[in-house]
């Protein structure tokens, strides 16, 4: 699988290449380097080229060992994902891994860039690694809903322990060339030029006379029981439902009690079912959709204005959270509040983001003492601005607040900076109308914390210009976050949809089910928490201010939880005040199921004359994805998401969706578009107000056709 498709762009470089693996013997060592642009992808034609390399290597009498290099700046980014899906094709990559650690002479791997998956498998095979500073090693597979395949969960744990294998198989990350050397996974870190750090490591083992060392045929690691325990615990817990990653464990407990060649083929059994499963191909969606979702015809050609300096107007939760993921990227950040106390507290709240930054190893204390001191100020003077290339306001979620701060950067900011809204709900098409630039406006929905969550909303009005989507873009990517195109309506893409689902679980709550049995039928389909502990985490006075601010919008046919109001009143707002929905606790994680919430929906019921009836969590689970879809299906139809990959990546990365189903509208595909359809008939035969199918749902099952063929 090609991993490096995560590696950054100048790494992909493109390369003139006739044939994808050369032999050449320099001073005794056969240089076999793999020529395969842009990544160095493991194909059908590199993996011959390897096995013929390793033939000719024992045949050759001028050579006394080998270095397998990349060409470029990568080692090997994976195996080559344009044949996933189709007939393997002989060699496969086990057969040339095993072939590599079958030499007679010594193979040494020299490994520069990357070494992912296949990559790094095929540096196991070889006897001895020399690993180059700035690379990274990993077994990512787990994360398109497999395992490494060809030996890469037998033979990590001969060299390095199961524990330590643990910690790098099942999570699909990467670790540092330094890392891989303090492990065991490398043998010497080296700098400068791949090929002749490699050469000079084999002339060295050839001098010493060193044999071979194949990994397959090391001991079989200790069985380490608390480690795996611990592995599968934190794994059910923290991707629940996805199976990938348990399976991953079993294989690498498989080596604890099998000899390699056994082991192996354990190892492609678990493989095999692994690619049969429907979440790898929700993995392998969400994959493609995370790269896909940066590409719009609109930016093609379109230059984004220049960066450097930014601006923040708020230093509240998201206003802080803002400023730090700026200032953790390399931006200058001047943060605006309304006083010197205000300001002050805000600095201490980003300092405080940042120390977190230096504890998870993300920052070094020197670095975010220079951003503190060097690249972050605060003022209350808006005039500070004058040379910011874009500001960012942060404030309360007011129309007329939000004006009167676009006015002030009317004012002071220079000709071509972009002022943007990080409103939540709020018309930016109004915001833009306000101000003598409406070009130059755009919406920048962060999620909180802004310097965690990955998620940014572009919100465009139709009064943008180009140059300024490009720009909004061109940040996400430098913040490190996944940018979706949004139009302007109320809510935009996310927080629309959210509110029909929220809906669909307040109507499945009045007519019986409890707020605690939707939770929990919710979280075992795969979400993270359900709409009742979410609503107890962001606060019930938020859903509070919401319902009141589109009271006079609202439809009479329209249901409101009253008992969400009744909680308001009686000060229980969630998590902050220790109650809300549940009861929480000083020290427990978690909360409670509090009895006076289900009193209060029985009042509820009897005042709308409701018997309550019973729900199962599969009905449960099918209402909830029934209304997100229908809700998904309009925005799609009104062009607020442009693409159905648009709203997947939303949910991805902004709600918690869970990422092995691929998204909700290719959950929506995998399940069914007629079955679909039919659900949201039936519902409406009992409530045709709420339950109204999407025109576009309609239309794409009239047509036999699904979401996906939006996706173009």
């Amino acid at each position: 699988m090609n991993y490096a498709a995560e590696a950054p762009l100048d790494e992909r470089e493109e390369r003139p290449v006739t044939h994808p693996v050369s032999y050449e013997v320099e001073d005794g060592i056969a240089v076999i380097t793999i020529d395969n642009p842009p990544v160095n992808a493991l194909g059908r034609a590199v993996r011959q080229g390897l096995c013929d390399a390793m033939d000719r290597l024992a045949d050759d009498p001028q050579a006394q060992a080998a270095l397998i290099l990349g060409a470029g700046k990568l080692f090997i980014g994976g195996a080559d994902i344009s044949e996933f899906g189709k007939p393997p094709k002989d060699p496969w990559l086990p057969e040339v891994v095993q072939r590599i650690e079958d030499s007679p002479k010594p193979v040494v791997a020299a490994i520069q860039g990357a070494a992912l998956g296949g990559g790094l498998e095929v540096a196991l095979g070889a006897h001895y690694r020399v690993a180059m500073k700035g690379a990274k090693l990993g077994l990512p597979e787990v994360n398109l809903g497999i395992i490494p395949g060809a030996g890469g969960t037998q033979r990590t744990p001969r060299l390095i322990g199961v524990a330590a294998a643990l910690d790098i198989i099942p999570a699909g990350g990467t670790v540092p060339a330094e890392q891989a050397v303090e492990l065991g996974l490398a043998d010497r870190l080296a700098e400068g030029d791949p090929r002749e750090a490699g050469l000079a490591y084999a002339r060295e083992l050839v001098t010493a006379g060193a044999g071979t060392r194949p990994v397959g045929q090391m001991p079989c690691p200790d069985h380490d029981t608390v480690a795996l325990e611990a592995a599968r615990k934190t794994w059910s817990k923290k991707n629940r439902g996805e199976v990938a990653r348990l399976a991953s464990i079993d294989a690498v407990e498989a080596a604890t009690r099998m000899p390699i060649a056994a082991g192996i083929t354990e190892e492609r059994r678990i493989f095999s079912e692994m690619m049969d499963t429907p979440q790898r191909a929700g993995l392998i969606h969400a994959f493609f959709i995370e790269r896909k979702v940066f590409q719009l015809p609109e930016l093609d050609g379109v230059a984004p204005r220049e960066v450097s300096q930014l601006g923040v107007i708020g230093g509240g939760t998201m206003g802080a959270g803002i400023a730090t993921a700026a200032l953790l990227r390399g931006l200058d950040v001047t943060l605006i509040e309304r006083d010197d106390a205000a300001a002050e507290k805000a600095a201490a709240t980003i300092s405080r983001n940042l120390e977190g930054a230096v504890k998870r190893g993300k920052l070094d204390g020197g670095t975010r003492d220079a951003i503190l001191s060097d690249a972050f100020r605060t003022a209350a003077d808006y005039g500070a601005l004058a040379r910011a290339d874009l500001a960012i306001e942060a404030v309360f979620e007011d129309m007329d607040v939000k004006k009167q701060v676009f006015a002030e950067l009317d004012r002071v900011m220079k000709p071509g900076a972009v002022l943007a809204t990080n409103t939540s709900y709020l018309d930016v098409t109004e915001i833009a109308a306000s101000v003598s630039r409406p070009s130059d406006v755009i919406g920048l929905h962060f999620f909180s914390p802004a310097h965690v969550m990955k998620l940014l909303e572009v919100v465009v009005p139709e009064s943008t210009a180009p140059d300024v989507i490009a720009t909004a873009f061109a940040l996400a990517k430098r913040l490190g976050k996944t940018a979706v195109r949004a139009g302007v309506c109320d809510g935009f893409i996310g927080n629309r949809i959210l509110s029909k689902y929220r809906a669909a679980a307040d109507r499945m709550v009045l007519a019986g089910a409890s707020p605690y049995q939707v939770d929990r039928a919710v979280k075992a389909f795969g979400w993270p928490m359900g709409p009742y502990e979410m609503g107890d985490l962001a606060g019930l006075d938020i859903g509070y201010a919401t319902r009141q601010r589109r009271a006079a919008t609202r439809d009479p046919r329209d249901i409101v939880p009253t008992w969400a109001d009744a909680l308001y009143h009686l000060g229980r707002h969630g998590q902050k005040t220790g109650r809300g929905y549940y009861i929480y606790e000083e020290g427990k994680r978690g909360g409670a199921e509090d009895p006076e919430v289900l009193e209060l929906i029985d009042k509820a019921r009897a005042e709308h004359g409701v018997t309550p009836r019973d729900f199962t969590d599969e009905e449960i689970q099918r209402r909830y994805m029934a209304a997100l879809v229908n809700e998904a299906a309009r925005v799609l139809e009104e062009g607020i998401a442009r693409r159905p990959l648009d709203v997947d990546v939303t949910f991805l990365h902004g709600y918690g969706f869970p990422r092995w189903r691929g998204g909700p509208m290719f959950w929506a595909d995998e399940t069914g578009l007629p079955a679909l359809l039919g659900d949201i008939e039936d519902y409406a035969r009992e409530d045709d107000f709420f339950w109204q199918p999407a025109p576009l749902l309609k239309r794409l099952v009239s047509e036999n056709s699904n979401f996906a063929s939006l996706n173009g």
